[in-house]
């Protein structure tokens, strides 16, 4: 039995797609202003979804286990402000005072009032993205506000590459679209070309709107391009690189012998080599597209980042400090956001320069939540490819398709990581988070089979003749609903 939808729930899948639209244009969500309104936004889902368990007499959850990992890091958040360690009196009268774990409680508390926000959207989308229909629309949302967007950047860094929205002058970063920071818009782009390109990649779209969405995904890759983020170039040929394994990867229930029977084996490496080359002409598509909109000083600026002296433009000298930082507090960690504060205390030049991130979420999460915060990113990894690659194993193309490109995007911004901090940012975590959701999403959001719906009128049939049999089929179908 189909769950009846409330008027709650639909706003609650309204805000989840208005969010992605939002956070993203009030500069990524970074400042305080923007912060507190998608905090209340968070705040009032929770008030719908009490409204919609109340209206339909059942609490929507889901189980998918990517959500454990969010909840345990807000866990590690609330113990690091526990008074557990202990600090000398500065009044000299010998009282030792009790100080948190986290060096810097203040921040400790913004990062977990982000980290629930987060949870929540997360938690209500797997939650309320429970048919095919919803599934399109939640595609169809990224797919076209990734196109809105790269022509908006793209415009923008023609016009007034030195200004946010034509107005807001930067002096210390280069912005790119909405972005203060030009690397976050191509770990944004990362995100948003991933669905339609995964869809392209598995043949999942309608031919006549073949050329459409290749169209979105080309200017989306050429205005990644042009922020000339060498961590972003990398994760997109990375990106064109595991579509182009894992797209040819057959299902397993049915594909197996029909490929030996079919195709063979040097078929199924005619096909590889088919899709490798229509990745290699994709990726020069790009660059051309690049050259010909008048991007030669973004690939110019592309390569004179790199110099002999410091390739690295001075991530080596945060890596080496953030490793300082490690060894000090691998347990526990210095506490979530402290990164900041704490970098100044062990950086080994003047100790003047503030650095806000490490410019490595992995070595980050390491020095600010310790063994217990890698043991939960892991358990997270883990569980999104192992679901990810489970939900391909599906007879609904567009299905199939939508779970290859997020799990590519998902891939992506992982490489981009190595590099840089775009996560931080909270258009961009956001919106790795739903992408992540319909990476493993169960199957509730595909379209059923000929097989199964003949088997479901059967059902349905045998239902009318024997009553009796209805009570017990609705309770099986609200406990599949329920999970």
């Amino acid at each position: 039995m189909k769950l009846a939808r409330t008027v709650a729930s639909r706003f609650i899948f309204l805000i989840i797609c208005v969010a992605i639209v939002m956070t993203t244009l009030a500069f990524g969500t970074v400042h305080y202003w923007a912060l507190a309104v998608f905090e209340i936004s968070a705040a009032a889902i929770v008030l719908l979804w009490a409204v919609d368990a109340w209206r339909s007499r059942l609490l929507r959850l889901s189980r998918n286990p990517l959500q454990l990992p969010l909840v345990g890091l807000f866990l590690v958040g609330l113990v690091q402000l526990l008074p557990l360690g202990s600090a000398a009196s500065s009044s000299g009268n010998g009282n030792a005072s009790l100080r948190t774990i986290s060096f810097d409680p203040y921040s400790t508390r913004l990062a977990l009032v982000q980290i629930a926000a987060l949870t929540i959207y997360f938690a209500a989308t797997l939650a309320f993205t429970d048919s095919p229909h919803r599934l399109r629309i939640l595609v169809r949302t990224i797919t076209i506000f990734g196109f809105v967007l790269a022509i908006f950047g793209m415009t923008q860094s023609f016009t007034s590459p030195t200004k946010v929205f034509w107005i807001r002058e930067l002096q210390q970063s280069t912005a790119f679209g909405p972005f203060i920071n030009r690397h976050h818009f191509a770990g944004y782009m990362e995100l948003a070309m991933a669905v339609p390109l995964g869809m392209l990649f598995s043949g999942s779209i309608e031919k006549d709107k073949r050329l459409l969405y290749a169209f979105a995904v080309f200017m989306m890759a050429v205005a990644l391009v042009m922020t000339a983020s060498r961590g972003g170039i990398i994760s997109l040929v990375t990106e064109i690189g595991f579509l182009v394994i894992i797209a040819g990867i057959r299902r397993r229930k049915h594909s197996r012998h029909r490929t030996e029977e079919r195709e063979g084996k040097q078929a199924r490496v005619r096909s590889a080599m088919i899709r490798a080359g229509l990745a290699f002409g994709f990726v020069l598509v790009i660059f051309t597209g690049v050259i010909m909109l008048g991007g030669e000083s973004a690939l110019t600026r592309f390569l004179g980042t790199v110099n002999s002296e410091d390739p690295t433009t001075g991530r080596a000298h945060f890596w080496s400090v953030t490793l300082d930082i490690i060894r000090n507090h691998p347990l526990t960690g210095v506490g979530l956001g402290a990164y900041s504060l704490v970098y100044t205390r062990y950086d080994t030049r003047n100790g003047l320069m503030r650095v806000e991130q490490a410019h490595n979420d992995y070595l980050q999460t390491l020095s600010d939540a310790g063994v217990v915060g890698v043991i939960l990113g892991l358990f997270f990894l883990v569980a999104l490819f192992r679901a990810g690659f489970a939900r391909r194993e599906t007879d609904d193309t567009f299905r199939r398709g939508v779970a290859t490109g997020a799990l590519a995007g998902c891939f992506a911004v992982l490489v981009h990581s190595f590099f840089d901090f775009t996560l931080h940012t909270t258009a961009n975590a956001l919106l790795f988070l739903i992408v992540a959701g319909l990476a493993t999403m169960n199957g509730r959001i595909e379209q059923p089979s000929q097989h199964r719906r003949r088997r479901r009128s059967q059902r349905s049939a045998g239902a009318i003749d024997s009553p009796g049999e209805t009570t017990t089929s609705s309770v099986g179908e609200e406990s599949l609903a329920r999970r």
